[in-house]
């Protein structure tokens, strides 16, 4: 059996909770190539089972606690319907949800994202990438989707040895979907728009802010318009601001799939509109700001403080 040894440091990393050891702790290296490995303490005590990535720097991700767990096709099916399942109660507000989310579901670095009929998955390490052929089959027996498609061109994978690609694994995926979301309607792009088609995370945010709006809004950095969407229910008016024009295009087509004539549709930078309206004097009396993450690095940190 090959097996991955860990440091104490790494150890007790794992016993705290975390889900990953990284390769400066990993003090005897599996001699195979990436996929599931048994991990053992310094003193040979078995952890569990991570999948094992040798190119990256997150080389060891928790997959099971149970040293004696076997992680074959019926695995991957009970992990992942139980994802699926923790999701039925959102079927009620809406047709697109993340199904699984990697580590917090026990799945590491697996994303799955439903659109309506479709599924987006996203492999994000190389062990788990061993693994495609199984998780493929439990998406298919589980959600019974029309088509699956790899959004697989984020550049984690390139540190994991991994090539970057946007391919169809099953069946056809359509360049758009229209997502319900609460009432609201808006156009997904799984293929080229942000993250796996559209910002699901903020859903809850976006419903959140239709129900308190008042008067005249402002939607800064509004991409696509859903932040806008949800703000036009109850807002008198919606200035919907973004620095990209065709956002802002595909932005105005979802106001009108909505019936909504109370957005106006503003191409400028953010930054600068609003010093601009405050030298005005311009007021609103709601604010939404969901702007794009402007330090990924430490070294970014001045600029985007700067503004």
């Amino acid at each position: 059996m090959t097996v991955a040894r860990v440091s104490a440091k790494g150890a007790r990393r794992w016993l705290a909770g975390h889900p990953w050891i990284y390769r400066s702790d990993v003090t005897e290296r599996p001699m195979m190539d990436a996929g599931a490995v048994l991990v053992h303490d310094n003193r040979g005590k078995p952890l569990g089972w991570a999948l094992w990535s040798p190119l990256s720097e997150i080389s060891l991700r928790l997959l099971d606690q149970n040293p004696d767990a076997v992680v074959d096709q019926s695995w991957w099916d009970e992990r992942i319907a139980s994802a699926i399942a923790r999701r039925v109660p959102l079927e009620d507000h809406t047709n697109a949800m993340r199904l699984v989310h990697g580590e917090a579901d026990g799945l590491p670095s697996l994303i799955c994202d439903r659109y309506d009929q479709w599924l987006v998955v996203q492999f994000m390490s190389a062990g788990l990438d061993r693994y495609r052929g199984e998780i493929l089959n439990s998406l298919r027996s589980l959600a019974e989707p029309a088509g699956i498609l790899a959004r697989n061109d984020v550049p984690l994978r390139a540190k994991e040895g991994l090539p970057r690609e946007t391919v169809v694994l099953d069946g056809d995926v359509p360049r758009e979907i229209e997502v319900h979301e609460y009432g609201i309607r808006f156009l997904a792009a799984p293929f080229t728009g942000q993250k796996t088609g559209a910002f699901l995370d903020q859903r809850e945010n976006r419903h959140f802010v239709g129900t308190v709006a008042r008067g005249r809004a402002l939607d800064c950095f509004s991409y696509h318009g859903s932040f806008a969407l949800h703000l036009a229910r109850k807002a008198t008016h919606v200035t919907a601001l973004d620095s990209s024009g065709p956002a802002l295009m595909r932005a105005a087509e979802n106001a009108t799939r909505n019936s909504l004539d109370n957005i106006s549709f503003v191409e400028a930078n953010a930054f600068d509109y609003l010093r601009d309206k405050e030298r005005e004097g311009v007021t609103f009396d709601t604010i939404v700001l969901d702007p794009p993450a402007f330090a990924k690095t430490k070294a970014a940190l001045s600029g985007a403080l700067r503004g």
